[in-house]
């Protein structure tokens, strides 16, 4: 059984996604430019590669598209709203309401234990009810439940990105937002990850955008856009 055919289905709200814009995106750290008017539009229900060389732009891009970064210039869109005007406040809602991320190193809360990880995003959209059967669904779809119980610093590495992984899917968003999720990960559980975030995006008609360098990874996503120098550029 892959980890598509065990990816929990009922009892949840489902979503008709959004899509997602980038127009003209301009973002420097101190006086060294990161992004170069780039832009990039993905569909409810696309998936993406971000793909390119390290330095590239291509973590930057994520962050402004889920409003951790807010860019010096260009606009960033989730559907009707324009993420980029938002106050950081309310950035951080949306992101909470309506986005998934994964970051490159999981970036879990060590004190709390993965299903307690997993089930924090449902907990704080008030959904306590739901939260700990959801998280122990995706937990079991991504084969880390056995180490469910544990704190995030007593798991390895890979079995802690998995469970970020979980996280970021089991409130089911519009929009996941992933980088280098399988980086700390074996081929078989790299697959596996990418068979669930794609398995998302076609139930749901979410939008996936995943940062990567490796080409198996991209394999599994519609399209791909590569980046050079913090510009954007159909195609990998």
């Amino acid at each position: 059984m892959t980890a598509t055919d065990r990816l929990p289905v009922s009892g949840r709200h489902t979503t008709s996604g959004a899509q997602v814009r980038a127009r003209e995106v301009s973002f420097s750290y101190a006086d060294t430019p990161a992004l170069r008017s780039a832009h990039l539009a993905v569909a409810p229900g696309e998936s993406l590669a971000l793909m390119g060389p390290s330095g590239s732009g291509k973590s930057t891009l994520l962050h402004c598209l889920a409003g951790i970064l807010a860019p010096e210039a260009g606009e960033v869109w989730l559907g009707d709203v324009r993420v980029d005007e938002l106050s950081e406040r309310h950035r951080s809602r949306l992101r909470l309401e309506r986005m998934g991320v994964v970051f490159q190193h999981g970036d879990l809360v060590p004190e709390l234990t993965l299903a307690e990880n997993v089930a924090l995003p449902a907990q704080l959209l008030g959904r306590r009810s739901a939260a700990r059967t959801g998280a122990m669904e995706m937990l079991a779809a991504l084969g880390v439940d056995a180490v469910a119980h544990r704190r995030a610093g007593e798991v390895s590495g890979g079995q802690a990105q998995r469970a970020a992984v979980a996280r970021a899917l089991a409130h089911r968003p519009d929009v996941v937002l992933a980088d280098e999720p399988t980086g700390s990960l074996d081929t078989a559980n790299g697959d596996a990850v990418m068979q669930a975030l794609t398995a998302q995006v076609a139930e749901l008609g979410s939008v996936l955008i995943v940062v990567t360098h490796d080409h198996r990874v991209a394999s599994h996503l519609d399209r791909h856009v590569s980046m050079v120098d913090g510009r954007t550029t159909e195609g990998a």
